[in-house]
């Protein structure tokens, strides 16, 4: 018997660890037979810390939601068996949302404990790098991924067999391979969960990247600020290097041997961008470079350097395993394979998915992601993060494919997936992610540095009730010169949230600036709080709890709120208890 913990982020963020405590505890005290161990998220965020008991037989529970309580009483029911009846098993609903998903990048991840090397070889791991290395030559491994069909994940999509052969082309003998991990998207996690829950399939993915384009190092380039991804990364590395898969002749064949270094990331998000990367690793400030050249022809430190994300690497030893026909029999002509998708924003289950590509928006966010929290409306999903766009209602139905989610204005992008619902004032989701990335412009080129600059302030304006006719006109033409003038992708994708929003709710931003109301209620400038005499009863609790003593009025008689005085916090909206405050 074992039971298992989620202890990835999400589930120590939600207590997992002081669950596995716990459960150490309590089973050290029953003098019970089992064993204890960890695995990484299996994506069900919105229901952890997640804890698994496997039986004798092999057959599996899953617990949701584990306190410590709870931890107690799993092990009370395990000694009883009485597993079953325990309340915190997961739902019949959930288990399905989790058997709509096909898993190929994150096959390991919440099952095997990504701390132990053996778990990952018991999975099937390393076999394919030996396949490789005992069976094919570097042209055939190009050769076996241009069949899968695999694109890059990271954002653009760009055929990963042709980076691959680029890099292996290019003239040299020295080359490098890079992994981005720097994962700076707000509401994306996919990388994350990788690092964190199986770490050997990155490494081997790695390896067979290096193997195929004839580079003897990888860098895998991670942002600081995932401290648990690198201490797994580091321990399986070493556990790699144990092994024999790294540092070392591979397999005795005397034709390959890798080596793989951490590099930490300060959190720029413009380092996300590949050539700014290399910069970053060059120690230089993280700015991108002209293309061309391209890092396939002049990358790290002027190498030939092929440049990939987690996700797309993690694919590899799949596909080389299985054959690239069995990644390509999945997906869609133009999109072969799985996504995964970083499910985050006004959604009732919260969490990594990976799907086949073709599946629609719909049956993502609904079927999946179990609609719309409180069952509000769905009003649109931004998708692929700062340099993506809103996608709205009417388009639930498309395909999660390049082509489709391209033609909508927005791009795949890594996979974030941010959900909005009846209550999101789209001017003001715009202004959030425009001040994201002009905060995190590097300042490099003109166009970006102070184009983005120009657009929050229009943005701010509006918001702030002072907006002006032309204001809008103004916004779309800044913001197609910024798209078609900036040096890189985060200057030439900057401006799609603010054009998807124009493009598909015109009529937010009309209201803002012509009638001076937010229609979603949520820009404070624009609303005004007033009192209905017929409903207020006088109970005084609104003026008690106003803080800057707008509202006057004697008990047991009508109140009203003074609007000059007034500052639109909301106070007396959430305590009146007989529906008199309103809001416009």
């Amino acid at each position: 018997m074992k039971l298992i913990v989620g202890q990835g982020s999400c589930g120590i963020a939600a207590g997992a660890s002081k669950a596995y405590k716990i459960l150490e505890e309590e089973i050290k005290n029953s003098g019970a037979n089992i064993k204890l161990g960890s695995t990484g998220c299996i994506g069900m965020c919105y229901l952890e810390p997640i804890v698994d008991f496997i039986d004798d037989d092999g057959k599996k529970t899953t617990f949701v939601k584990v306190d410590e309580e709870i931890a107690k009483q799993i092990v009370k029911d395990i000694v009883a068996s009485k597993v079953d009846s325990n309340e915190n098993v997961i739902s019949d609903e959930d288990k399905e949302a989790l058997a709509k998903q096909k898993r190929i990048s994150l096959r390991n991840c919440g099952i095997i404990d990504p701390e132990n090397i053996d778990e990952y070889i018991e999975s099937g791991g390393y076999k394919a790098i030996e396949r490789c290395i005992k069976e094919m030559t570097p042209e055939e491994v190009i050769e076996e991924v241009k069949v899968s069909g695999l694109r890059g994940r990271g954002g653009a999509g760009f055929p990963t067999w042709f980076k691959f052969n680029a890099a292996r082309q290019s003239p040299g003998t020295e080359k490098y391979l890079v992994c981005n991990a720097d994962e700076g998207d707000p509401g994306a996690f996919m990388d994350r969960s990788v690092l964190e829950g199986d770490p050997h399939a990155l490494i081997e993915g790695m390896i067979i990247a290096g193997y195929a384009i004839g580079a003897s190092e990888g860098i895998i380039y991670v942002r600081a600020e995932y401290p648990l991804a690198i201490k797994r990364l580091n321990i399986a590395m070493a556990q790699a290097e144990e092994r024999g898969y790294l540092n070392k002749d591979l397999f005795g064949e005397g034709k390959f041997k890798f080596s793989l270094r951490i590099k930490a990331g300060a959190g720029a998000f413009v380092c996300g961008e590949e050539t700014a990367l290399l910069e970053s690793l060059e120690g230089n400030r993280g700015t991108p470079r002209p293309k061309p050249p391209f890092p396939a022809q002049k990358g790290y430190w002027g190498k030939p350097t092929n440049i990939n994300n987690v996700e797309t690497f993690a694919n590899v030893p799949f596909i080389l395993a299985n054959g690239g026909d069995a990644f390509a029999a999945v997906g869609t002509e133009d999109s072969k394979g799985t996504k995964v998708f970083a499910l985050a924003g006004k959604i009732k289950k919260g969490g990594l998915v990976e799907v086949p590509m073709g599946m629609t928006i719909r049956e993502i966010i609904f079927g999946i992601g179990g609609g719309i929290a409180e069952d509000k409306g769905f009003k649109a999903v931004q998708m692929g993060g700062p340099s993506g766009g809103c996608i709205p209602a009417e388009f639930l139905d498309i395909p999660v494919d390049y082509a489709s989610i391209t033609k909508t204005g927005a791009i795949m992008g890594s996979g974030g997936m941010v959900v909005m619902d009846e209550t999101t004032c789209m001017v003001d989701m715009a202004k959030f992610f425009l001040d994201f990335t002009c905060k995190e412009s590097c300042g490099k080129c003109t166009p970006c540095r102070e184009g983005t600059k120009r657009m929050l302030e229009m943005l701010e304006k509006i918001t702030e009730g002072k907006g002006e006719p032309g204001d809008i006109e103004k916004l779309e033409e800044l913001g197609k010169f910024i798209n078609s003038a900036s040096l890189c992708g985060l200057g030439q994708t900057a401006s799609n949230p603010v054009l998807t929003t124009i493009r598909y709710f015109r009529d937010e931003y009309e209201a803002h600036i012509n009638d001076k109301k937010c229609p979603a209620k949520q820009c404070k400038a624009l609303l005004t709080y007033t009192i209905d005499p017929e409903k207020c009863t006088g109970c005084t609790i609104c003026a008690r709890n106003c803080p800057v003593e707008a509202i006057t009025g004697t008990l047991k008689e009508p109140h009203k709120i003074n609007p000059d005085i007034c500052i639109k916090c909301g106070k007396c909206y959430e305590v009146c208890r007989f529906g008199a405050v309103s809001v416009e």
